[in-house]
């Protein structure tokens, strides 16, 4: 997700002023956040969950299929909308308050909306995909002829391609090789991901925030769901690298190649409060969508529309409760989008758990990890997946994929169970991860083992891949 869900923009270019007035409105809603989680204003709501699926639309053949306006528009569902291409879509679902049966109501509900998204694609003689990134995705399709008729995303690209001044250099070097130049932004389109949100408490919000960071690691291995672009074989998580590179656009003072990019782990923990985040956001990134509103500062417009141009792969929003009340939420970008509906439910119990732990002891002064070890944890776990091997508390390395089996899913269940989730769903969500990490197979491993057998054919994959997540049954037990 680019910008927020429905946060279309009116302008597709600016003048000087622009530039300077937006600033203005944006140190000041930065400093009036400063002043509402000072003075606790800030919503203290139990921990709620929400997402958002980015999808892929497909003619028979597996290639793109650039129809999302007319998809969208007979599709007719509030919880639909367009993406960068004009082959993806984002389906959302409404936050649920986490605990009891919400993974089975969430469940239920991704389900249904899913189950109806896929039917109306058939009616259109179109398919409706999941996957990290499309196997069968070529350069060229990433155009922009493709591009979703939308001005936020004209602007983004003006914008972007402006700050670089330089083309779009993408070079990944894992199983194989991929260095090329792309001219727009549209590189970005080739990532498609199952982005988990939590709002959590203000006094909290901190700490949650850092567990996102430490769980960063795990996540993006045992979601690994995208091994090919373009015909490479790349990592186990190749959007992670794809997704960076292709927004490669640093801080002030031209520091493309500096410490702080736009798409990024981040730059530290939030020591003392999340207004941090906020903060560097202000001080430290350039205006790329200057966009003014007539709204009050309350409404914090220009600070999250800002937010919404930086990309940390853990983000914090600002939002609303029902009754007006300004809250705080993380964002976790980390997961690729599928294999199933079954699988990404899992995967948000893991997290959503796993979190939970990790924060309460964070808070407690415990799981202590250096943010430096976080970060290059996250980026040896989207390379290698469940293989590589990690610094976990106490200076211990040790494979992942132990890690998880050992540590990590008994703090997920302390934590599903410390917030009041069903003792049912905990062993039947948990138990699908539990089961992914036996079988050594998340979606990332059964493509690979799928193009082992039959090299170079990425329709074919692609064609077994859409009959194995119609038929639902989580990518563990996938054969081939």
């Amino acid at each position: 997700m680019v910008i927020d869900m429905g946060q279309e923009i009116h302008a597709s270019a600016y003048q000087d002023a622009d530039f300077q007035y937006f600033y203005r409105r944006l140190a000041a809603e930065t400093e009036l956040l400063g002043r509402f989680i000072q003075d606790r204003i800030c919503s203290e709501a139990p921990p709620v969950a929400g997402f958002e699926i980015e999808a892929w639309l497909l003619h028979d053949d597996m290639r793109p299929a650039p129809l999302n306006a007319d998809f969208l528009r007979s599709f007719n569902h509030p919880m639909a909308g367009a993406e960068l291409a004009k082959f993806n879509v984002e389906l959302n679902t409404l936050p649920v308050a986490i605990t009891g049966g919400a993974f089975r109501l969430l469940h239920d509900n991704l389900a249904d909306t899913w189950r109806q998204a896929d039917r109306h694609a058939r009616q259109m003689d179109v398919n409706l995909l999941m996957i990290g990134t499309l196997p069968t995705l070529q350069q060229r399709e990433l155009n922009l002829a493709n591009m979703s008729d939308m001005n936020r995303y004209r602007a983004l690209n003006r914008q972007l391609l402006k700050a670089r001044d330089k083309p779009i250099l993408l070079d990944i070097c894992g199983h194989e090789h991929l260095k090329v130049q792309h001219h727009d932004v549209m590189l970005e389109a080739a990532t498609t991901s199952f982005q988990l949100h939590i709002q959590c408490p203000l006094s909290v919000a901190h700490h949650v925030y850092n567990a996102a960071i430490i769980a960063s690691a795990p996540m993006v291995a045992v979601c690994a769901n995208a091994p090919y672009l373009f015909g490479k074989d790349l990592w186990m998580e190749t959007r992670i690298p794809m997704f960076e590179q292709a927004i490669a656009a640093g801080g002030y003072r031209g520091a493309t190649e500096g410490p702080l990019h736009r798409v990024s782990f981040g730059s530290d923990f939030a020591r003392d409060s999340i207004l941090e985040c906020f903060q560097e956001n202000l001080r430290h990134f350039p205006v790329l969508l200057p966009e003014t509103f007539d709204d009050e500062a309350e409404r914090f417009s220009h600070l999250r529309l800002h937010n919404g141009t930086i990309w940390r792969w853990n983000r914090p929003l600002v939002g609303f409760d029902a009754d007006g009340t300004p809250h705080i939420r993380i964002e976790h970008r980390t997961p690729a989008a599928g294999p199933t509906v079954l699988d990404m439910i899992a995967n948000a119990a893991f997290f959503y758990g796993l979190v939970k732990n990790l924060s309460d002891q964070r808070a407690a002064g415990q799981a202590d990890l250096g943010f430096s070890q976080a970060k290059d944890n996250f980026y040896q776990a989207a390379r290698h997946g469940l293989d590589s091997h990690v610094i976990w508390f106490g200076e211990r390395k040790q494979r992942l994929a132990t890690l998880i089996q050992n540590e990590l899913l008994s703090r997920a269940e302390q934590g599903l169970q410390s917030l009041g989730i069903a003792a049912s769903d905990i062993d039947d969500y948990l138990g699908i991860i539990r089961q992914r990490i036996t079988n050594q197979q998340t979606g990332s491993h059964w493509q690979r083992r799928y193009i082992k057998q039959c090299p170079g054919d990425f329709s074919g994959l692609t064609r077994l891949y859409l009959q194995r997540q119609r038929q639902g049954e989580t990518v563990a037990g996938w054969s081939l």
